[in-house]
């Protein structure tokens, strides 16, 4: 049992440095390798007995694979649309659109159904209420996105709960029954899940213990998504408020999302199932210091480099409160320094698409002008679009940081 434990290790750490030495589009053979070995049956006893999701069969494995990819299409990015009620009112509200049911399916129908949208989106993830809402053509909206190509995913999350002690920080709610409804999900449609885990950074935070309490919170969410049949995205969200520099936020990311891969990796997650949504690695907003975005790409492609496994087929960047110009620029500069590295990167985009869709409510008495919203997102999907292909051209300025910079509402 030692020797093929060891034969496997060494099969793995070849593979991880071929696909480096070979480029990215050999880490779909990686892939394809890993679910391959499982196919001699998992391994439920002894040593390493949750190692790599050993307890799911080949064929749940290789859907988690399949599902990946397509989220992770070269070139496509994720429309995040998976606010509350409570937040995406907030939103409607001081444009003058009352925060009804209909107007959140209406509105969100035009998110996932514009003409054109699917040349630009993988996937999209739902808020629990819209995934038992229905299209204009009483289709489920689960549904309807599948036909359109667009991977339909879901929050599943509860509540924020400050951890008392640590003077603001938090962790989420909802491990407890995240099984069960994660059973529900996959029954309404839902290909995959995806968990936010913000951290915040000050003189003080975030601490070991906020960082391990969120980080083995993701872990565990990842691991059981994966055993109810759900691709888990997990999304350690270091946020941009402060005055910290751009340094400080590079050491802070790499600890965070080292300290999530080890506990994934000791919760036993097929990791080549999973798919990454982070912040960008950006200075704080109050950070005096100025940064070009070709400084920003770096961060972010070193943070990455340092600690991001091979066998994570996709990085799908949040917005984090970044306006649309900023964040396209900062995510095409990434891409275009990101050289060999075997991931793809790509958006996962809330406010940075939807704000400027809010601002053509106001004055309109209450309506929602679905047309000229749908036409004005799908130009900002193209750009998304461009910026995860690396091929987009920003203004003389855009993405770069200058300190104290007005934040949009997240």
């Amino acid at each position: 049992a030692v020797a093929a434990t060891v034969a496997s290790l060494t099969w793995a750490a070849a593979s991880r440095h071929s696909r480096r030495r070979q480029g990215p589009r050999h880490s779909a053979r990686g892939r394809a390798a890993a679910v391959a070995m499982a196919a001699a049956g998992p391994r439920t006893t002894g040593n390493c007995s949750c190692h790599g999701g050993a307890h799911l069969s080949a064929e749940a494995k290789a859907e988690l694979v399949r599902v990946c990819e397509l989220i992770a299409t070269p070139g496509k990015g994720i429309t995040a649309c998976d606010e509350g009620a409570g937040t995406i009112g907030a939103r409607l509200e001081p444009v003058g659109v009352d925060n009804t049911e209909e107007n959140r399916r209406v509105y969100r129908q035009m998110l996932f159904e514009t003409p054109g949208a699917g040349d630009y989106l993988s996937a999209a993830i739902l808020d629990p209420e819209t995934l038992y809402q229905k299209d204009d053509d009483g289709v489920l909206f689960p549904e309807a996105l599948m036909a359109r190509g667009i991977v339909p995913g879901v929050k599943p999350h509860l509540k924020v709960y400050e951890l008392p002690g640590t003077d603001g920080e938090t962790v989420m709610q909802g491990l407890d029954s995240l099984a069960v409804r994660c059973r529900e999900y996959k029954a309404a449609g839902v290909k995959y899940a995806k968990w936010r885990s913000p951290i915040i950074i000050t003189e003080t935070a975030p601490s070991d213990l906020a960082i391990e309490a969120n980080m083995r919170d993701l872990a565990r969410y990842a691991l059981i998504c994966q055993d109810e049949g759900l691709v888990p995205i997990v999304e350690p969200d270091v946020v941009m408020k402060g005055d910290h520099d751009l340094e400080t936020a590079v050491a802070v990311n790499v600890k965070v999302q080292a300290t999530l891969y080890k506990a994934m990796l000791d919760h036993g997650v097929f990791m080549e199932g999973t798919i990454l949504k982070t912040n960008m690695v950006n200075p704080g907003l109050s950070c005096p210091k100025s940064y070009t975005v070709e400084e920003i790409a770096e961060a972010n492609i070193t943070t990455l480099r340092r600690v991001m496994p091979v066998a994570i087929p996709g990085v799908n960047f949040l917005s984090g409160g970044q306006n649309l110009e900023d964040a396209a620029a900062r995510l095409n500069a990434i891409n275009k320094a990101k050289g060999n590295s075997p991931w793809n990167l790509s958006f996962s985009w809330s406010a940075a698409l939807q704000m400027p869709l809010f601002e053509l409510c106001k004055g309109r008495g209450g309506e929602i002008p679905l047309e000229e919203m749908g036409a004005l997102y799908l130009k900002e999907l193209a750009i998304a679009a461009a910026a995860a292909r690396g091929e987009h051209t920003p203004k003389e300025g855009e993405g770069s940081h200058q300190g104290k910079k007005e934040m949009v509402t997240a």
